[in-house]
């Protein structure tokens, strides 16, 4: 890692309702960018499919890529094959399913220990039937994961939420409840956001560089956490609670503008 932390970034120790804006400028050759994409640098939508990328987007993380020398990774709860395909042509060093699946800048791919598939199958089998008792819930399928989306019943969140613990207690061990912006899921235990970086941060170009990760929601703040006792920066986007990270902001659109100025600022250097 340098020397030192830059004396122009803000941390916090967690846990505080109100951040500071994270810094104007900085070294993007001695950082490495972590970034979930949903809520985050994308608007959030009420179902996946709904979910937009535009050419600025696609612009803005090539530009990033190419000023960092490449240490720009995704963290995110979607399948690397899925975020493949929204981020198309670009491709980046990925972590899916909140850890669970990583594929690291030479590659490799690399997945955790499988829940069993008895296990999904009784959890697929249990979450479809709350499909069925209200049409307006949409279940995302994602292989080793289930995602169920509420953003059309936003005033059913508790139920919705109290519905799949029960099915976490009832398939046993294997699949852990996360819970996002009106998404609740049963995704592999045992793996965390903040896992994910930690490995990327173990090989090049990550290495040597301090973390910084951009993150919308509760699952983002294990990263948080483990980027602020890296000495890195955090920096949380639309959160209006209390949070671990050391800088925030407050829409998607400042979260891009500032990404655009960091760009900006280190070529004029």
């Amino acid at each position: 890692m340098p020397d030192s932390t830059p004396q122009d970034v803000t941390h916090s120790g967690g846990g505080v309702p109100q951040c500071p804006p994270p810094p104007a400028s900085l070294p993007l050759n001695k950082y490495a960018f972590f970034l979930d994409i949903d809520g985050t640098l994308i608007e959030p939508a009420p179902y996946p499919e709904m979910v937009a990328v535009d050419a600025d987007l696609l612009e803005l993380l090539n530009d990033l890529a190419m000023c960092s020398g490449d240490a720009v990774a995704l963290v995110s709860g979607r399948r690397i094959s899925t975020l493949d395909i929204l981020l198309e042509p670009l491709r980046f060093p990925t972590a899916g399913l909140h850890g669970f699946e990583r594929r690291n800048a030479a590659e490799v791919v690399v997945r955790r220990a499988v829940p069993s598939r008895r296990t999904i199958a009784d959890a697929r089998r249990l979450m479809q039937q709350l499909l069925a008792r209200n049409r307006h819930l949409v279940l995302e399928d994602r292989n080793f994961a289930l995602a169920l989306h509420y953003g059309r019943v936003p005033h059913l969140e508790s139920a919705v939420i109290r519905d799949v613990k029960s099915i976490a207690d009832l398939v046993g061990g294997g699949l852990g409840v996360r819970q996002g912006r009106l998404v609740v899921e049963l995704s592999p235990s045992g793996v965390s956001k903040a896992t994910a970086i930690a490995e990327f941060m173990s090989e090049p170009p990550f290495k040597g560089r301090w973390p910084l990760y951009l993150g919308d929601y509760s699952p983002d703040e294990p990263a948080f956490e483990w980027v602020n006792a890296a000495g890195g920066l955090s920096v949380a986007v639309n959160v209006t609670g209390a949070t671990a990270a050391g800088a925030q902001l407050r829409t998607v659109s400042e979260a891009r503008a500032w990404v655009r100025g960091l760009i900006t600022s280190s070529a004029q250097r």
